[in-house]
């Protein structure tokens, strides 16, 4: 998702947001008394963690785009969760399905820290496999996987990372334009390179002849 710079309170009110969610969520307590002090607990970790850098706030969401793109996310995510731990549990009560565990290496789009973290979280809830180590500057991820795929990095991604990172492009429809944009612009820039080349070694050409 892409954030724009902001100023300090904004990113302050954008993590106290996420903060008090997750203790809602961890305590499942609605008292007074558990959402004053989560409310407190939230506040000061916005205060420490808001100067280190940009915050996404869960205004971002009132876009419908986004919000659908979000809700989406959720649900096959879910339905990830739910095929994985039958199929493990499959492998579980019939011993003639082994499990074939070990380690794999996937390839990955994905470059940034926000990117990266949205694709491990949601790689590593579904029981198939977990994240293990990444190398952001070469796009690889490292998983253990409990049934280890055939084929190399790209081959491997598609059946492990590659789904979540499509889904990540739901929730960040501005910049998928302006990539789809500089994509067009460089393959014109590429396309009249190439015409202009084609121009200059015609006379060359002809002149052999």
């Amino acid at each position: 998702m892409n954030v724009k710079s902001t100023g300090l309170p904004a990113r302050a009110g954008a993590i106290f947001c996420w903060a008090f969610l997750v203790w809602v969520l961890l305590t499942w307590t609605l008292t007074a008394e558990q959402l004053l002090f989560g409310a407190g607990v939230a506040a000061a970790v916005a205060i420490a963690l808001a100067p280190l850098g940009n915050a996404a706030g869960p205004w971002l969401l009132l876009d419908p785009r986004r919000l659908a793109g979000a809700i989406w996310l959720l649900a096959v995510t879910a339905g990830r969760i739910a095929r994985s731990n039958v199929r493990l549990a499959g492998r579980i009560w019939n011993p003639r399905r082994p499990l074939t565990s070990g380690m794999v290496i996937a390839a990955t789009r994905e470059r940034g820290a926000g990117g990266l973290t949205a694709v491990g979280l949601m790689t590593s809830v579904v029981v198939d496999n977990q994240l293990a180590d990444l190398d952001p500057s070469r796009g690889q991820l490292q998983y253990h996987a409990v049934a280890v795929p055939d084929g190399g990095p790209d081959e491997v991604a598609r059946g492990i990372n590659v789904p979540a990172e499509r889904l990540l492009r739901l929730l960040r429809p501005g910049r998928l334009q302006r990539q789809d944009r500089l994509q067009r612009q460089d393959r014109l820039s590429r396309q009249d390179r190439l015409s202009r080349q084609d121009r200059l070694s015609r006379p060359e050409k002809e002149g052999r002849q």
